[in-house]
């Protein structure tokens, strides 16, 4: 039914394209990448701090007040958009031409500024969504957001696997950086926003502006300490999923069909569920309730580490973190789009989502020392356990969240 509406709907369906260009380019530097230097013969520790080029999605905070500010052509959003999509696509075909055994340096480099293209689309991608859909659609679209995110994660995951079972690396990121033209084509012939609100008049504005509005309300360290440590152990997991199911076994054609495409539809099953179970629930009660399924599928991984080389308890594992994953994550978009003011959509959302990546970065680089310390069991035991600060703080949230749900 959200699909038949999205399809009816110009500004869901374009929602739903910019959520795979937005998805596309994370799991190429991401576990993708970490495979391909798995298979290169990296050890843990170099694979873990890979993470690291990942840095400028935790800093986009920071040149985010320049898409508010200013407006290139043929628009403030579609004009970023497509700086930011040919950025990407020049630097995805860069990477492709390095080798990760003779040239690992330069590896990181590029995919440092794939990164850097990856977060600016960001920017503006969620600005985009955040402007041309109402409050009451913000559920809704960020289900459709999500469902298109975790379409290129496959695409970027699964699909990179395949290739790479029949060419080399090099050729899939040429493939990969094709794909990149869906947003661009999006972008080409979606409608800009119309702007409500007065643009900031000046950088300066556009930089404190923000700030200032969003500082002081009441509450909003909370805000902030929810955003931070909701997803931390999720996403610490799923970080070093590539390298440990290779590690026991796998193949990289079994990851693929198993791994992403099985679990591919338990993610859209989820966003999907969600994003319906956020209207009926509303966005506390499904905030708590699929943090805490999300939390619990992280076990399972625990379960296989023990159980070892086993298909049927593989796709079970991944069922479940998929299908909890996608619920949680669009609870979670809707919540960071429903904090922003219209007028510094892009700065807000971008501190926002930056916060959101901190602990995929940050905390990233330390997965390789930790799974070689605490083993996969614990390793995964440990991830579930770092995700109960984040509903711990989601209770000081409860006033607030059902006082808006209400009005």
């Amino acid at each position: 039914m959200l699909l038949k509406k999205a399809l009816r709907d110009p500004r869901l369906l374009v929602v739903l394209l910019m959520g795979f260009s937005s998805g596309l380019p994370l799991l190429l530097i991401g576990s993708t990448l970490k495979a391909w230097l798995t298979e290169q013969g990296m050890d843990l520790k170099t694979i873990g701090f890979f993470s690291l080029v990942g840095l400028p999605y935790t800093w986009k905070f920071a040149w985010s007040p320049i898409m508010d500010r200013f407006a290139p052509w043929p628009g403030r959003r579609r004009g970023w958009l497509l700086v930011s999509q040919s950025g990407l696509m020049i630097s995805l075909v860069m990477l492709s031409f390095l080798n990760a055994r003779t040239q690992l340096p330069l590896v990181a480099a590029s995919a440092f500024v794939v990164a850097f293209f990856s977060a600016t689309q960001d920017i503006v991608v969620d600005a985009y969504r955040r402007e041309v859909l109402p409050d009451e659609e913000l559920g809704l679209g960020s289900s459709l957001y999500v469902l298109g995110y975790r379409v290129a994660m496959l695409t970027a995951g699964a699909g990179s696997l395949l290739f790479a079972d029949h060419v080399p690396w090099t050729q899939v990121y040429w493939i990969m950086s094709a794909f990149m033209l869906v947003g661009v084509g999006t972008t080409w012939l979606c409608p800009e926003p119309v702007l409500q609100e007065q643009m900031p008049r000046s950088l300066r504005e556009a930089v404190v502006g923000p700030l200032l509005e969003f500082f002081a309300r009441k509450g909003v360290w909370t805000v902030l300490a929810f955003i931070l440590l909701y997803k931390i152990g999720e996403s610490m997991a799923t970080d070093m999923f590539s390298p440990f199911f290779l590690t026991i076994g796998f193949t990289k054609t079994q990851i693929a069909t198993v791994a992403k495409f099985f679990g591919f539809w338990a993610t859209i099953s989820g966003g999907l569920v969600g994003g319906a179970l956020i209207v009926r629930l509303g966005s506390y009660t499904a905030l708590w309730i699929f943090g805490i399924l999300q939390g619990l599928a992280i076990l399972l991984f625990a379960v296989l580490a023990q159980v070892g080389l086993s298909l049927p308890m593989l796709a079970t594992a991944i069922a479940c973190e998929n299908f909890t994953s996608g619920m949680a994550t669009t609870a979670y978009v809707a919540f960071m789009a429903a904090q922003t003011n219209r007028r510094f959509t892009a700065t807000q959302y971008a501190l926002l989502s930056s916060l959101m990546g901190v602990p995929r970065i940050l905390f990233g680089a330390a997965t390789g020392v930790m799974a070689e310390a605490l083993g996969w069991s614990g390793f995964f035991v440990a991830c579930y356990f770092l995700t109960l600060p984040g509903l711990l703080v989601l209770l000081k949230l409860r006033p607030a969240l059902q006082e808006r749900e209400v009005a």
